[in-house]
């Protein structure tokens, strides 16, 4: 098995401690550097530090983080994804910060969804934001049964609140 095959296990791990009174969780994938595990960009990681710690250890009424994975439900041949922290709204945004070389990522459609049936055989999907959730499908896929969104070591991701705080990666299809 690739190491890097375990990193978005790693980072479900890493969320299932919000399960815990008083804790954060700072998305940063959408500002890595796939070659470089420590990358220069540190301001954007320590202003979603920030704002986390003033959310959450100083009771500010402000938003601390990007959305967060709540539920999935089948509608038909589509999956809509539910999620907590979306401040005023959910959007399509690119990174504020890109790796050298690292191409932009569009902003005229979701990036980084992937949705199964019952076989558990992964397709990209296309994804919308409809209202507060985001409704997952693909032609190849009939009959939905789970959705992921950035599940890979080095996710292209593009789904933020409106506050400019990405979404965390997740998979609905845990056990």
């Amino acid at each position: 098995v690739v190491a890097s095959q375990g990193i978005p296990f790693l980072r479900e791990a890493q969320a299932s401690a919000l399960s815990l009174p008083a804790t954060g969780l700072a998305v940063t994938l959408d500002i890595g550097d796939a070659a470089e595990v420590h990358p220069d960009n540190k301001i954007h990681v320590g202003k979603r530090l920030g704002l986390l710690a003033r959310e959450k250890a100083y009771g500010e009424k402000i938003v601390g983080s990007g959305p967060l994975y709540k539920s999935a439900t089948v509608e038909g041949n589509a999956i809509r994804v539910r999620f907590d922290s979306i401040g005023s709204g959910l959007t399509i945004a690119d990174a504020p910060w890109r790796a050298k070389n690292a191409a932009p990522l569009p902003t005229d459609h979701l990036v980084g969804f992937a949705i199964a049936g019952a076989d558990q055989k992964w397709v990209a999907a296309d994804a919308r934001i409809d209202g507060d959730s985001v409704v997952v499908s693909s032609p190849a896929v009939s009959h939905p049964t789970a959705v992921r969104y950035g599940w890979n070591a080095t996710p292209d991701v593009n789904l933020y609140n409106k506050e400019g705080l990405p979404a965390g990666p997740f998979r609905s299809d845990v056990k």
